[in-house]
């Protein structure tokens, strides 16, 4: 299978972004090496349709180092690193990404994946499980099954599992404990901020940003953003985490009403619509506009494109400036989509070491119950979690105490 990416003369600036990440993952190069010695994966056929930077990369060679003949291709077009793509191409490694593909390429890619005939896919976002249900249900006699990286994945798993229509056993990676608790808190966390600071260079102190949802990633989003000196409205449509943004410090109302009071938005929520032209009608003028919820839906865009009286024009890298009959300015963030990927480089690299050191484990976890799993969503067993996250602390120099004997009988009795 021939690779598509953008150029291969690229390589040696993407193995550089690799070998960088590599001396921050000491989870994966334990899999690396204890696996790559057992070959598990031998003979298996992979398809890993993630943000393809360095990270993930590193992710993909490390199933490659455990015998698995890996297929890679972006599941975001503003997140591909052409220069990490081509050094996976270099390192043997079949990939279909290019940045900023069109939606019709990005089509051609996930297709020219599947003609792999996948054993096993890690998802993100669940565009690949969404063709293997529609054009590609042949493929599905083969598949023993996969992994979700995403909230908005999960819940469009939840939604075909409920219809009766999952076709194949799936693991949930993100509602792992592990995943969500560091992954998103952490890693949305910081990343998030990251992205909108390097493409504004603006100061987030004084400023007042509003967090439109607070499951993880809206709290590590706004726990950031308060320790940066920002002044941090929550909106909710769950009175009970909107009651938690109120006790853990923050101001909630509703979107219309923090629409007049922000100066940075970062839309977190999974949904669509989250921030439309009744919002827009009221905001101030010079706001930043930005979403960290997966899909480029949250930020309505053609609400936004109908009440620019100017063409939208690009004012600086990643920033586009809309104009409004008045004169006020809104500015949106990487076309609205993942600015934690479309303006950064994605979440820190230690904690991408936890998330995708689960990621192998449930491919480990599928492959060695190949057969007696039901067409159904399975979290990843609590088991692996306490795995991951004991070598994680072994890793960093901490560790945890262990009951004795005589302490579990009383736990037990109790």
């Amino acid at each position: 299978m021939e690779s598509m990416i953008k150029d291969i003369k690229l390589a040696e600036a993407g193995r550089q972004k690799i070998a960088w990440v590599k001396e921050y993952m000491p989870l994966l190069n334990m899999l690396n090496e204890k696996y790559g010695k057992e070959q598990i994966f031998k003979g298996l056929n992979m398809i890993v349709t993630i943000h393809l930077e360095a990270k993930t990369a590193y992710l993909a060679q490390t199933l490659k180092a455990a015998g698995a003949n890996v297929v890679v291709t972006g599941s975001n077009p503003l997140s591909t690193q052409d220069d990490v793509a081509a050094a996976l191409v270099d390192s043997g490694i079949t990939v279909y990404a290019t940045h900023g593909c069109t939606g019709e390429e990005y089509d051609t890619y996930l297709r020219k994946a599947l003609e792999v005939k996948p054993d096993l896919i890690i998802d993100d976002g669940g565009d690949l499980v969404n063709m293997l249900h529609g054009e590609r249900r042949d493929l599905i006699p083969n598949l023993i099954g996969g992994s979700e990286e995403t909230t908005t994945g999960v819940h469009r798993l939840k939604a075909l599992e409920k219809a009766g229509h999952l076709a194949f056993p799936m693991i949930a990676v993100n509602d792992a404990y592990c995943k969500y608790l560091f992954d998103n808190r952490y890693g949305t966390g910081q990343s998030s901020l990251d992205g909108i600071i390097r493409t504004t260079n603006l100061s987030l102190a004084g400023k007042t940003l509003v967090v439109a949802g607070y499951g993880w990633c809206g709290k590590g989003v706004a726990m950031r953003a308060k320790g940066m000196g920002a002044n941090v409205i929550v909106t909710e449509i769950d009175p009970i985490k909107g009651i938690e943004a109120v006790f853990d410090g923050f101001r909630v109302m509703p979107m219309l009403e923090a629409a007049k009071y922000g100066d940075i938005f970062v839309t977190v929520t999974g949904c669509k619509d989250v921030i439309t032209k009744e919002h827009m009608a009221v905001m101030k003028d010079g706001v930043v506009l930005s979403n960290a919820g997966h899909f480029d839906v949250e930020v309505n865009k053609h609400d936004l494109e109908a009440l620019s009286v100017k063409e939208p024009y690009e004012v600086r890298k990643n920033i586009m400036t809309y104009t409004m009959a008045d004169g006020r300015k809104l500015n949106l963030l990487g076309e609205g989509r993942l600015v934690n990927l479309a303006c950064g480089d994605g979440h820190p690299i230690e904690v991408m070491d936890l998330s995708f050191a689960m990621q192998f484990l449930a491919m480990k976890y599928l492959w060695e119950h190949k057969g007696t799993m039901e067409k159904k969503l399975y979290v990843l067993p609590e088991e692996l979690n306490t795995e991951v996250a004991a070598l994680k602390l072994k890793a960093m120099g901490a560790g945890v105490d262990t009951l004795t004997a005589e302490q579990k009988a009383y736990l037990e009795a109790e």
